[in-house]
């Protein structure tokens, strides 16, 4: 019901619910799309947190690597059951090995004994214990310090307010596309709208994609009935997807073999010696070269991602290739592959293999998930993800401070600042500008923690929390201005000075990684400038920004006369 007792019409209902949609969770929603926007570049900060490895340059030709890796792995693990090779490639500049012994199973994601080497001598790389960029990635939709299905279903049922309140929003206003290109400067509460407004339906449909997308990636936890009647878990149901866009070869054999049942599947009864596999005599292994080419030439534009050599050394040697680059957005997980006779270098790939098209329920679910996390997206799609969260996060900062602004002159005409106005006024604080000063104290301690300390990386964290609660304290004793603009302060020169501590404590110097094509590390020492000039300039407008003037609260005398009249 409006103040002059009209009937509330639909715009005016979106309205109430957009506005308070935003605000009960919006300070999470707020750190949910900081942290998961620098999870784009997950990789790259880890590798950026890793001094000890930034000396690594990896020789041009993918040949050359595998060549480096091979190398080692001939030299120190000859008889190892498989090897895994993890090429260098954009977001990384060392290779990665995996070792796994006699009956380990060579796909699989855990176990083995892992190794990072230079790409270029290969030379053992001991880098220092922590988290790097898998604690944003993680925190985005998991938290931090409190059971793991809480946090879910909390950023959940977020994620769904968020939801609620860009349809909301869009409803509400009728003019939202028609103000985009309006920009009133220094207008107060018009400026902050306008900045909402542009931030908004600039980046609207990756919203709504980000949105519908986290809620799919929840959606088993959310809603897990109708896949637990079929599959054990999740993990079940997507290998099962995986494998129903898979035609011919290998999943046809297997259905007859199924089909047949297992006297024909594995031989008659009583022949054992049939079922078992012969042992594994020595030979050497093929020259890879051969077998680089052939991808390459196959791939064309998507690189080698990385290769699996089971049973090495041996007449049972088998060689995988896989693609870096999945086949589409809508084959999840599915990557060109090439399988190759480990002695003979003979192509041993199923000729009849090939893709179906996904069905439309999988293929949304595929298309949506895969571009939330990135997975296999090019370095173009990425930044373009990127800087859509940035404008994201952007819009929930100005909705936040908007709310505020909106409501100063009646806080103003009062005379005080009522407890739940001064609680926002607060948390916008701690939330806006405290979180990233927060993940620069992350960095911070990446380099000052000691590298011998026990349980160094969990110092890392909580130096992220402990700086997080700090910020929310001095905005809690400080004036509201006071605190937003030494904060902001404090923001951009703590990342303005990260290039600088990077170079310092035994990292490469910005010159040397652009010289050097190490991109990885060069783009986040670059990005931490750009944040130090958008918190100077944020700086500079709230400190020329004067605010409403200061009005006294009216006298008790005048008070009183007024109460008797």
């Amino acid at each position: 019901m409006r103040p002059d007792a009209k009937a509330e019409g639909p715009r005016q209902s979106m309205s109430w619910l957009h506005t308070w949609a935003s605000l009960i969770l919006g300070w999470l929603l707020y750190a949910i799309f900081l942290t998961g926007t620098l999870s784009f570049f997950q990789n790259e900060i880890t590798v950026w947190m890793k001094p000890e490895l930034h000396q690594s340059v990896p020789q041009a030709s993918q040949i050359q690597q595998t060549q480096v890796a091979l190398n080692y792995l001939q030299q120190n693990h000859p008889n190892a059951g498989s090897w895994s090779i993890l090429l260098p490639d954009a977001r990384q500049n060392t290779t990665q090995l995996t070792i796994r012994e006699q009956g380990e199973d060579p796909r699989s994601r855990r176990g083995g004994k892992r190794i990072t080497i230079d790409s270029a001598t290969g030379e053992v790389l001991e880098a220092r214990d922590t988290r790097g960029g898998g604690f944003l990635y993680r925190f985005h939709f998991e938290l931090y310090g409190m059971p793991r299905l809480w946090t879910r279903w909390l950023v959940g049922i977020a994620t769904l307010f968020m939801l609620v309140a860009i349809i909301s929003g869009v409803i509400t206003h009728k003019k939202i596309f028609k103000d985009f290109f309006t920009f009133r400067s220094g207008k107060g509460q018009r400026s902050w709208l306008d900045a909402h407004n542009a931030t908004a339906v600039f980046a609207l449909p990756f919203h709504i994609m980000i949105t519908f997308s986290g809620l799919l990636l929840l959606m088993f936890m959310l809603m897990p009935w109708g896949v637990e009647q079929i599959y054990e878990n999740r993990g079940q149901f997507l290998q099962e997807q995986s494998r129903a866009l898979m035609q011919g070869g290998a999943k046809e054999n297997a259905q007859e073999n199924k089909n047949a049942g297992p006297d024909k599947a594995h031989g008659p009864r009583g022949s054992g010696a049939e079922r078992q596999k012969p042992e594994a005599q020595p030979a050497p292994l093929a020259d890879l070269s051969p077998m680089l080419v052939n991808a390459q030439l196959e791939w064309k534009n998507n690189p080698i991602g990385s290769i699996t050599i089971i049973a090495p050394n041996t007449d049972q040697a088998k060689v995988e290739l896989r693609a870096l680059y999945g086949e589409s957005v809508a084959h999840r997980n599915v990557y060109p592959s090439l399988q190759y006779d480990g002695v003979t270098g003979k192509n041993i790939s199923d000729e009849h293999a090939g893709l179906k098209n996904p069905s439309i329920p999988m293929g949304i679910y595929n298309v949506f998930t895969s571009l939330h996390e990135a997975q296999g997206a090019a370095t173009a799609l990425r930044w373009l993800l990127f800087l859509s969260g940035i404008v994201g996060t952007m819009m929930v900062a100005t909705g936040l401070i908007l709310w505020c602004v909106k409501r100063a002159p009646q806080q103003q005409k009062q005379g005080y600042k009522s407890f739940g106005y001064r609680t926002v006024e607060v948390l916008n604080v701690a939330a806006i500008i405290g979180l990233p000063i927060a993940c620069a104290a992350y960095f911070y301690a990446n380099r000052f923690i000691s590298v011998n300390l026990e349980n160094r990386l969990e110092w890392e964290i909580r130096s992220f929390f402990i700086v997080w609660l700090l910020t929310l304290v001095y905005a809690l004793l400080r004036t509201h201005r006071q605190a937003w603009l030494e904060l902001l302060a404090l923001a951009a020169a703590a990342f303005a000075l990260l290039p600088v501590i990077n170079f310092m404590t035994g990292g490469q110097a910005l010159w040397n990684s652009i010289a050097h094509g190490q991109w990885m590390i060069a783009s986040v020492d670059l990005a931490m400038w750009v944040f130090a000039a958008l918190f100077a300039c944020s700086f500079y407008k709230v400190k020329k920004h004067k605010g409403l003037p200061v009005k006294k609260a009216r006298a008790p005398k005048a008070a009183a006369k007024e109460a008797d009249a």
